[in-house]
């Protein structure tokens, strides 16, 4: 990479040093327009854009439909949007996403929209690339910015027209930002391409798996086997000697919800206090988020070793999660139904299994109710039909899948570890293309 002639102190420790042609100065003299958006009365026509449009890159995300607001004539000349404004999100209940920032491109221009009060409008003086400081906004120079210059306030951290007004911008000749923004345009989609790759490999991978372990759990190992129609749309064959079970038949007790309390203690000597949202989709508890409940309240709600958790309702419905080889005590809370296998005819591990195969999902999709909230109650639940092996058959399907998923598992790590790094790389190069330590050619 090439570095230009000479450097000067910037005299900030977070960006450090700038070429000695470059300036630093506070943002708001390269302003024009530093002000907070509208919001108006319900069910309008002018799209209000919020935070929820914006990605944590600065892409635009528009996967769900904006808000539609009525607007006074008023409102809208204050609020509208024009092409190279730059949008920042001033307030949010996660600072990860306190100062997100969008570019307005000509696409957005076009929709003729206005911004929420929640937002922040920049908009340069002429001749200043927008697509530059658009990138400079989402920089880590410009994150560390904000972690000393922003407040809490009730939870939710602020950064408003004044302390944006005083974050620090290195500033290059006016004839050099195009070049710049323009190479940081280059080499970010270059990058993103490969993430996306990647990513595209990811969803492969994860295919693999759930073929893999849907035709172990549904058909057996044994290509050879005799085959019997299961009488069941989403269970399709299964061999000839297996049988067809209730998932309420396998259960040494009846499906039990969990404990209606709040997650409010964080005491390491009471038992753990497991929610739908400690755990993810990869069955692995969460570090970070542990809550206790006092031993009286969880007593009628402890687990054990092999119960298998399912989530009754929301967004991650049907989500299982198996407590095994927990270090400590656990109980489990109200939106959470526990099932206790009965060993002598179900392997734990082969439930849990099944819960992640193509079978499973196409048996949650075949119940839901669309026109309510997503809901499998412990009655839904107990009525699953599973395929049940004979027991030393499932034990040999489950080390079948163990042993063939650890080389698909290999994959996934390796490839996340590619994303990570990629996505290390184009914050660390546009941090040093901002602050000028990349040199770019105009």
């Amino acid at each position: 990479m090439k570095r230009y002639a000479a450097y000067k102190d910037s005299g900030i420790e977070w960006i450090g040093e700038i070429p000695s042609h470059w300036d630093c100065v506070k943002l708001k003299r390269l302003l024009t327009a530093n002000d907070g958006g509208v919001w108006g009365e319900d069910n309008g026509n002018t799209i209000v854009l919020r935070s929820t449009e914006i990605n944590i890159d600065g892409s635009w995300n528009f996967a769900s439909e904006p808000a539609r607001r009525k607007l006074t004539e008023t409102e809208f000349k204050k609020g509208i949007l024009l092409k190279g404004d730059l949008l920042v999100t001033k307030s949010s209940g996660s600072e990860l996403h306190i100062g997100k920032t969008a570019l307005v491109d000509e696409r957005v221009a076009k929709m003729k929209c206005c911004y929420s009060n929640f937002m922040q409008r920049l908009r340069l003086k002429n001749k200043l690339s927008s697509n530059l400081y658009f990138y400079f906004l989402n920089s880590m120079i410009a994150r560390e910015q904000y972690n000393y210059l922003s407040n809490t306030t009730t939870g939710l951290a602020n950064l408003g027209a004044e302390l944006l007004a005083n974050v620090i911008v290195p500033t290059p000749p006016s004839t050099e930002q195009t070049a710049i923004a323009s190479y940081l345009d280059r080499k970010t989609s270059e990058i993103d391409e490969l993430i996306a790759d990647k990513k595209r490999l990811l969803e492969l991978y994860q295919e693999e798996k759930t073929a893999l372990i849907n035709q172990a759990v549904t058909k057996g190992i044994n290509p050879d086997v005799k085959m019997k129609d299961s009488g069941i749309d989403w269970l399709g064959e299964i061999p000839e000697h297996w049988e067809v079970k209730r998932l309420k038949y396998v259960l040494r007790e009846k499906l039990k919800y969990g404990a209606n309390e709040s997650a409010i203690d964080e005491n390491l000597n009471h038992p753990r206090y497991i929610r739908i949202t400690d755990f993810g989709n990869d069955g692995m508890l969460k570090q970070d988020t542990f809550k206790s409940l006092s031993p009286e309240k969880a007593i009628d709600y402890l687990l054990n070793d092999g119960d298998i958790l399912f989530a009754r309702s929301g967004a991650t419905v049907g989500k299982t999660f198996q407590f095994k080889n927990y270090e400590g005590i656990a109980c489990f809370a109200g939106y959470l139904i526990k099932a206790s296998v009965n060993t002598s005819l179900m392997n734990s591990d082969f439930l849990y299994l099944f819960t992640k195969s193509g079978a499973y999902e196409y048996w949650k999709s075949s119940i839901f109710n669309q026109a309510t909230i997503q809901n499998i109650g412990a009655d839904k639940y107990a009525s699953l039909e599973l395929p049940v092996p004979p027991f030393a058959e499932q034990q040999s399907i489950v080390h079948y899948i163990e042993t063939e998923s650890a080389c698909i598992d290999a994959k996934i790590v390796k490839t996340e570890k590619l994303i990570e790094l990629l996505t290390e790389y184009r914050t660390a190069l546009i941090s040093e293309v901002v602050t000028g330590k990349i040199k770019v050619t105009p």
